[in-house]
């Protein structure tokens, strides 16, 4: 019942499908054993750690986090409809997704090792908690090489190197990178401002800064974007100026040595995530969730299309009297 709630496009997807398995069962029915399946195998993984992953020794791992969106529905306070309905509201929040993966000796995804995939509602230290106690329970310290790439928000790089820290990780293990995508596109943007420039220098421009980038010239991008800046007091150059010199500076833009030690440059595989996890089950027209229930279809979601269910079914399953009590 649970599997096919997160499997289908809704809960009366899932009735449907119930019905033709001979399963007779109403939608509030579903939800409730859904969610509870849901919180068991959460609790389980409190108490007895995240387990049934393998192990990272040895291994290329590649770790990315980002935000997707899903509107919540909470009640408003005050007098009912006339039909004693409660008055509600719907704000888009935030919900915080991770991904844990290991490529090859060639940098390709290495389908030996199924990704891990998770999630929470609770904010930027929560999915850090969450990515500490996946990435300690796969022995992340005998990794080889372990990239943390992601967009270029503050939230993710303020923790990043304390996680490591914490992990027993050594500098020469880690690398911190910023999607490089998302640096091409800043770059357009900060290009774009150049109103008396035609597309033709602005595209010229930019292809020189992602060469200085490929080549990990990293003191001459640094240069060329204070030069391109210099005089600008616009609050759309500071902050675009500000992004690529912040992150330049912290070591987050070495595609060149990102390349040497075959890693990816681009945070691709959590973009697919957030579109798999939420977008394509949670988000849409006249779809609103509780936080509660969201916070348990972002788990049971993440799941079924990391591959895990068995994982998650062992966790909801099991028989452990510290959850009884």
């Amino acid at each position: 019942v649970a599997k096919l709630a997160a499997a289908m496009n809704s809960l009366d997807d899932a009735r449907m499908q119930l019905e033709q398995m001979g399963v007779r069962l109403t939608k509030k029915q579903i939800a409730e054993i859904a969610y509870a399946f849901s919180q068991r195998a959460r609790a389980t993984q409190r108490i007895q750690g995240m387990q049934g992953f393998g192990n990272l020794a040895g291994k290329h791992v590649v770790i990315s986090t980002d935000g997707g969106r899903v509107r919540i529905r909470t009640n408003k306070k005050g007098r009912r409809t006339k039909k004693g309905r409660r008055r509600y509201r719907t704000d888009w929040r935030e919900p915080k997704l991770l991904a844990i993966y290991v490529v090859d000796e060639e940098g390709k995804i290495d389908r030996s090792f199924t990704p891990v995939l998770d999630g929470t509602l609770q904010g930027p230290d929560a999915v850090f908690a969450l990515i500490e106690q996946y990435l300690s329970q796969l022995n992340i310290d005998e990794a080889t090489n372990v990239l943390f790439i992601a967009d270029g928000a503050k939230w993710i790089w303020n923790r990043v190197g304390a996680m490591f820290e914490r992990l027993g990780l050594q500098p020469e293990q880690c690398m911190e990178l910023v999607d490089f995508y998302h640096v091409v596109e800043h770059l357009h943007v900060l290009a774009g401002l150049k109103k008396n420039w035609s597309k033709q220098q602005r595209q010229g421009w930019v292809t020189r800064q992602t060469n200085h980038l490929k080549r990990g010239n990293l003191e001459g991008f640094m240069e060329a974007v204070r030069k391109f800046c210099k005089g600008r007091r616009g609050k759309d150059w500071r902050r675009e100026r500000d992004y690529l010199l912040r992150n330049a500076k912290a070591g987050r833009l070495d595609y060149a040595l990102a390349r040497e030690r075959h890693l990816p440059n681009g945070s691709g595989i959590i973009e697919s995530t957030v579109r798999r996890v939420l977008n394509l089950r949670m988000k849409g027209a006249s779809i609103f969730w509780t936080k509660e229930n969201a916070e348990d279809m972002i788990l049971l979601r993440s799941y079924y299309k990391s591959g895990h269910w068995q994982v998650l079914e062992n966790n909801a399953l099991t028989n452990n009297h510290k959850l009884a009590a």
